[in-house]
């Protein structure tokens, strides 16, 4: 017996409201599970992704219609509304009359009769009367928060970092559905036969936007495939892909990720070294490990090792100035993945990311004192926040006099991002409107 998908979507939204979930492991977990049809599974996936990402535009819809404002609502009622309205406004092929009906019968089943009444009276007032438009006398900015739904504070940050016009193209690019990529794992097969092969087993492809490593899976499931279980690829993002490119890792060189897991960067270095030297992986957290661990088992690779420890204490693991290569693709705020995973842009809040610089700092800098003389390190994070990115690295610079930006890096990077976009000092932000991928900042440094 599957579970009404409604249903489940209002779970799911609770779960991510009030525990801080992540909508793509909660979706994965219950997609996996086989709770729901396969006729609804791309429904579930819309009304938790779609719900989660347009929540305060949806308040501002629904807020008219409470007498005491949405803030007085029970936060289940009030994700059931926002759910429905979401249906309203952003899904044509769901008849209004379908979604009123659910949405009341769902709130028969979980409250009292009051409140069903208020459900049906508010959506139905508002199939009568229609949506309120947005206010033209706001400023741009919550303008913006509403046509793009994202926080005041949030663009105002972009906003004052990079101006309005990519703010904004930022803000619309993050309502966009991600695209799927995998990369192809070079010590197994290759881009045609890779693609050839998920092809047959059922997969829609086309190259990657920027990546030389990447297929763009648009329709079917690659996990099922055949060619995902021996490990002929891997599932991430184009963007992300670039990061052991830059490093440019080579065969028989010792290398170090300082925060691996889950493991991508890890395994792409290793199978650019072509499964010879050693990469030493480092995360936090031992469940972290196992899935780098996971992940080097599925591809087939040798040469990494994985170990828990912490980032900022790795001189006690490894000897200093050993090492050719060190990656620290440091714990952020992870504003660039938004697309991925919205509801990020609400579980944050501009004061809970002011303590990430000095963390990041701290492991900037004890990871450099591993990296042998000549030898290339290089920071990224997965965020569009100069805070995290060129302000970390300038003040590592400044404090680390023997290390050098270094423009050989760019080298390593495809023709198709240098011609269109400016690697300059050895150093890269992609925005998520670039490439349709996450937003993505890569510094490489030498050390003299």
């Amino acid at each position: 017996m599957y579970k009404n998908v409604r249903e489940e979507a209002l779970r799911m939204l609770e779960r991510i409201d009030k525990e801080g979930a992540y909508s793509h492991l909660l979706l994965n977990h219950v997609l996996n599970e086989g709770s729901i049809s396969h006729k609804d599974e791309s429904l579930l996936t819309e009304l938790v992704y779609g719900t989660i990402k347009r929540k305060n535009t949806l308040d501002y819809y629904i807020d008219p219609f409470i007498k005491k404002g949405v803030d007085s609502l029970q936060s289940w009622v009030l994700q059931l509304l926002r759910m429905s309205v979401y249906q309203f406004v952003y899904l044509d092929r769901v008849p209004e009359r379908a979604v009123i009906h659910e949405a009341v019968q769902i709130a028969k089943k979980k409250g009292h009769k009051g409140i069903s009444g208020l459900v049906n009276g508010v959506l139905r007032s508002m199939q009568r009367n229609g949506l309120p438009s947005i206010d033209e006398n706001l400023s741009f900015t919550k303008q913006l928060a509403l046509t793009s739904s994202h926080p005041v504070w949030l663009l105002e940050d972009w906003i004052k970092a990079y101006g309005k016009d990519k703010a904004e193209n930022m803000a619309h690019a993050n309502l966009q559905p991600p695209v799927l990529s995998v990369r192809v794992n070079q010590v197994k097969t290759n881009k045609q036969d890779l693609r050839r092969r998920l092809e047959e087993e059922g997969c829609t492809i086309v190259d990657g936007h920027v990546s030389e490593d990447a297929l763009l899976v648009t329709h079917g499931n690659v996990i099922a495939t055949e060619s995902y279980q021996e490990g002929l690829c891997t599932i991430q993002d184009e963007s992300s892909m670039l990061i052991a490119r830059f490093l440019q890792p080579m065969p028989g060189m010792k290398v170090v990720d300082a925060c691996a897991a889950p493991g991508g960067k890890t395994t792409h270095a290793g199978e650019l070294m072509e499964n010879e030297g050693m990469i030493h992986a480092f995360d936090l957290h031992d469940k972290k490990v196992g899935l780098i661990n996971e992940q080097v088992q599925r591809l087939g690779l040798t040469n990494v090792e994985a170990k828990s420890a912490d980032a900022r204490q790795l001189t006690e693991e490894l000897e200093p100035k050993s090492m050719d290569r060190v990656l620290v693709d440091a714990p952020c705020s992870g504003l660039g993945v938004v697309r991925r995973k919205p509801e990020l842009k609400w579980q944050k809040q501009r004061t809970d990311l002011n303590r990430l610089p000095s963390i990041q700092t701290a492991i900037l800098n004890e990871a450099a004192e591993l990296v042998k003389p000549g030898g290339r390190l290089v920071y990224s994070t997965c965020t569009v926040r100069k805070e995290e990115n060129e302000d970390v690295l300038q003040a590592f610079l400044e404090q680390n006099p023997t290390f050098i930006k270094d423009e050989e890096a760019k080298m390593n990077l495809p023709e198709k991002l240098t011609d269109h976009m400016e690697v300059t000092e050895g150093q890269l932000t992609i925005f998520p409107q670039d490439f349709q991928s996450d937003g993505f900042f890569m510094a490489a440094l030498k050390r003299l």
